[in-house]
């Protein structure tokens, strides 16, 4: 048998054990709006047990997220429930415009008590006698409050309903995606696509971030054919439909 020097053997050891030993996971920052909690806590279940890598979420209201990252919070990644917060960090330059893509459409319901007899076969009906108070987020800065306004103002209604957010209400506006969440409420009218308003789910690597060719994979990750599935199976629209 050849002789092998002792640190030679020592070597090919070190070698063999650096080769075997497991690359260190990524861990990905995703600030993402709160109506894609669900689909997104999903997807990625089965990404981490792909690739190793962790991904971590902030769900809140898209304004909020926006705030944050303007702060200097540490993201990888923002999902937006609407254009114009997306737009406001690219603005400010925060995010990678090229990375940017326009991934989901949702759409409006009108929500009532799920222990209410009033029957909504119109929109228009949320200034009848029948409703009084109706829910909506912040019209000012939360997507599905401002979309809501948008669609109240094009039927003609804003100004003569009485919006609330919060408090005993006889009916609400909010996304087909989360209304299936709470068990107090039933979905008492769909607002069909084409008269709703243009709603949309951009997403794009924030500029700072620290992680980015991890969260790019991810990123792409979003867009294969299982994930589109996953948030079609949640209530949302793709922009490219799942095969």
């Amino acid at each position: 048998m050849k002789y092998i020097p002792n640190f030679l053997r020592a070597s090919v050891v070190l070698l063999l054990l650096t080769a075997l030993a497991p690359l260190k996971a990524d861990e990905i920052e995703v600030f993402a709006a709160a109506s894609l909690t669900n689909a997104l806590q999903e997807i990625a279940k089965t990404y981490e047990k792909d690739t190793g890598d962790k991904v971590i979420f902030n769900f809140a209201a898209s304004s909020l997220l926006d705030t944050q990252i303007k702060a200097g919070a540490p993201a990888d990644i923002f999902f937006s429930a609407d254009e114009a917060k997306m737009d406001d960090l690219a603005r400010s330059n925060l995010i990678a415009g090229d990375t940017r893509k326009d991934l989901l459409s949702n759409s409006l319901v009108i929500v009532v008590p799920s222990d209410s007899s009033v029957k909504i076969t119109d929109a228009t009906q949320l200034a009848g006698d029948a409703i009084h108070k109706i829910a909506l987020g912040q019209p000012q800065s939360v997507p599905a409050g401002i979309y809501a306004k948008q669609y109240l103002t094009k039927i003609g209604i804003w100004d003569k309903v009485q919006a609330v957010e919060t408090g005993n209400v006889d009916a609400g506006i909010v996304y087909k995606t989360d209304a299936g969440i709470s068990k107090k409420i039933k979905v008492a009218y769909e607002v069909p696509i084409a008269e709703g308003p243009a709603i949309t789910y951009p997403l794009a690597l924030v500029q700072a971030s620290k992680h980015a060719a991890a969260a790019k994979k991810f990123l792409d990750y979003l867009e294969n054919a299982g994930s589109l599935k996953t948030f079609e199976k949640y209530g949302f629209i793709t922009k490219q439909p799942a095969p």
